[in-house]
């Protein structure tokens, strides 16, 4: 296969006929799709079903783990917000820079899935409230009295909301502001870049909130090594690819970054160990 030229060959071509390009590698008039199966299609569908599932498979330990433990202490639900930023605004620079369609379907599959788990953690936060007549004490340590809700508009309660909705709200509203001004500046070159880069370093920051709130509590408890273990192959993949592909340089430089972060946060795991340190509401006796 002569790869890349139907790229030259627009006209007269029908949505069929990209798609068997795309998916099996045949030309316009090629009709026997297995002569299109060769070792870069195959490494293609590879590749892409990898981007699209691995950017998710770090989180389904921690899933698991906070699902069967009921203790969602020990994972920062900051990790969510900076992946739902950081893809809603991806996802919206692909409408001024259209890159590969698995980076797009990564983006809406990780916004679903963080979705999920912060779902989890606050029905799971929710359910450890200790009763004492009529008013509700929380385990977190706010001392509130009351549920918290977006519509509070308490700031020091931001992204600490004891109900699911005002997260999806809050997202809602994040993504319509987000939309109508890329809407507006669509055709301005720099704020399409800029865009792209305010996503691209978000991501890199990703691990930043979880090595905070390792480092804040002294303790590593709750949450799944076996989920930062695989942040690391990941960013360490993503990254030795950006370089064997010439990438610019910025991904290279946020990829070492995710790097660095990771294992900032493995080694946090060995100098705290097995350590409770000073996370509430957690039983010790386990």
């Amino acid at each position: 296969m002569n790869e890349g030229s139907l790229l030259f060959q627009p006209s007269n071509l029908g949505l069929f006929d990209i798609l068997k390009y795309f998916i099996f590698g045949m030309e316009p008039g090629q009709e026997n799709w297995m002569e299109g199966i060769t070792v870069y299609v195959v490494l293609s569908w590879i590749s892409s079903s990898a981007m699209v599932i691995g950017g998710v498979l770090p989180y389904v330990p921690q899933y698991i783990e906070i699902k069967k433990t009921g203790n969602a202490d020990g994972f920062s639900l900051y990790v969510c917000l900076s992946l739902l930023i950081a893809n809603i605004l991806r996802i919206l620079f692909w409408f001024g820079n259209q890159y590969e369609t698995p980076l797009l379907v990564q983006s809406i599959v990780m916004n679903l899935s963080m979705l999920a788990i912060v779902q989890l953690c606050v029905q799971v936060k929710n359910s450890k409230q200790i009763i004492r007549g009529k008013d509700k004490l929380f385990l977190d340590g706010s001392g509130s009295s009351a549920s918290l809700t977006l519509r509070d508009f308490e700031r020091k309660y931001f992204w600490k909301w004891t109900d699911f909705r005002s997260y999806v709200e809050f997202i809602a509203a994040f993504t319509l502001t987000a939309s109508l001004l890329t809407y507006i500046f669509l055709d301005n070159t720099y704020y399409v870049e800029i865009l792209g880069f305010t996503s691209l370093l978000i991501e890199a920051m990703l691990g930043t909130p979880q090595f905070y709130d390792n480092y804040l509590y002294k303790s590593t408890y709750g949450m799944s090594k076996t989920m930062v273990f695989l942040w690391l192959l990941g960013d360490s993949f993503k990254t030795f690819y950006f370089i064997l592909r010439n990438s610019p340089l910025q991904f290279s430089v946020c990829g070492s970054l995710q790097i660095a972060v990771d294992l900032a946060i493995l080694s946090q795991t060995v100098w705290y160990g097995s350590s409770h340190g000073k996370r509430k509401g957690v039983n010790v006796s386990k």
